[in-house]
């Protein structure tokens, strides 16, 4: 929820006020409920083996940005921005955690509970940090890479968005293709298993452990 609402301000603060008047800018999670996106897809990919789904995506008018190429940067990359931020601040709520720790022992139950909450802050914002800069339509990643490419490649690559969350979802159920995605996942993985590290020594329990 935090990542659509950072589209939201981001694009109200260039000049788009789409949002706004539809009352997206919100930390409240109930604007951004999709029917389709946030409850049946995911309860019909788990059937699958695997959860797939996501929050309504926040509709922008770039039209109205007071500077088209610099909004549409902008506001794309505002999502995974936040995502990224919220990587470090459930890191240093787990360290925190982990120091109050070691000065109250008495409470260590519950604040391993709450160290495995912050552990799964981590892991969900690396996932949908790097998930969502992939160069996929209609994914964030994608409407930066089209500034990357020549004008009359960028404007093919920008039609693929009519296809919705359907590219989006073969690369996720469809094995060669997942194979491919978990490829351009490594970056997260990555990052993971380096802020796994750096947290560790803080841990007050085993039962938040990700990797063995």
């Amino acid at each position: 929820m935090a990542h659509e609402y950072a589209h939201a301000a981001v694009a109200y603060s260039q000049g788009d006020d789409t949002a706004y008047r539809l009352g997206r800018i919100t930390l409240n999670p109930i604007p951004h409920i999709d029917p389709f996106m946030t409850i049946i897809m995911p309860a019909v990919t788990f059937w699958f083996g695997f959860v797939f789904g996501g929050a309504k995506p926040v509709p922008v008018d770039p039209r109205k940005y007071r500077n088209y190429r610099k909004g549409d940067i902008l506001v794309s990359s505002a999502g995974v921005i936040t995502n990224f931020v919220l990587i470090f601040v459930f890191a240093l709520i787990f360290v925190g955690l982990g120091l109050l720790g070691r000065a109250f022992p008495d409470a260590i139950g519950v604040l391993n509970s709450a160290q495995r909450m912050a552990m799964w802050g981590i892991i969900i914002n690396i996932i949908l940090c790097f998930f969502n800069l992939l160069p996929i339509p209609p994914l964030d990643g994608s409407k930066l890479f089209y500034y990357l490419l020549p004008p009359a490649w960028g404007q093919k690559y920008r039609e693929l968005d009519r296809f919705g969350f359907l590219i989006v979802l073969a690369f996720v159920a469809l094995s060669p293709l997942r194979a491919v995605l978990m490829w351009l996942m490594t970056p997260a993985f990555l990052l993971l298993r380096l802020v796994h590290a750096g947290i560790a020594p803080y841990a007050l329990g085993d039962g938040w452990r990700v990797f063995g």
